[in-house]
């Protein structure tokens, strides 16, 4: 059965992903150490972890599968992900996968070690879009449409 997890702690997107995941009747874990209200509808699953370093990582990690959908920025989940054939989706729409992930990952190494050697901060300060929304959007629906199309 294919299923949603979504690291939810700054996912932008929580609502879209419940609304496509009534749509498709799909079971959705939405896993953070608190902070979000549960949700009327049985398919849609809040987990609440301990806060610690990557205990909303870890609970994905040990539960995803071939038949699974991640949602989540995190590049060393999504690799774990990817590695136990997840198809990972970031929150703003990019695809990760065994092609991608080892140059994205090379990247996020390499700007850390710039941070770090020259003692910089270095920050995101791109906000999110409503091209980013709408980007993420259809981006998942390819995924569940593309898991949910080789199940028959």
């Amino acid at each position: 059965m294919v299923s949603l997890f979504v690291d939810a702690d700054a996912c932008p997107v929580k609502q879209e992903i419940i609304k496509v995941a009534e749509r498709y009747n799909l079971t959705t874990f939405i896993v953070s150490n608190g902070g979000i209200r549960p949700y009327k509808n049985p398919l849609i699953k809040f987990i609440y972890v301990s806060t610690g370093l990557d205990e909303a990582d870890n609970w994905i990690e040990n539960r995803c599968n071939k038949d699974s959908i991640v949602v989540t920025d995190d590049i060393p989940l999504s690799k774990k992900c990817i590695l136990l054939d997840a198809l990972v989706i970031n929150f703003r729409g990019k695809i990760l996968d065994k092609e991608n992930i080892g140059s994205i990952e090379a990247s996020r190494n390499l700007m850390t070690s710039l941070r770090e050697a020259n003692n910089l901060i270095i920050q995101n300060n791109q906000n999110y879009t409503k091209l980013d929304r709408a980007t993420f959007l259809q981006s998942l629906d390819y995924l569940i449409m593309k898991k949910l199309k080789f199940r028959h």
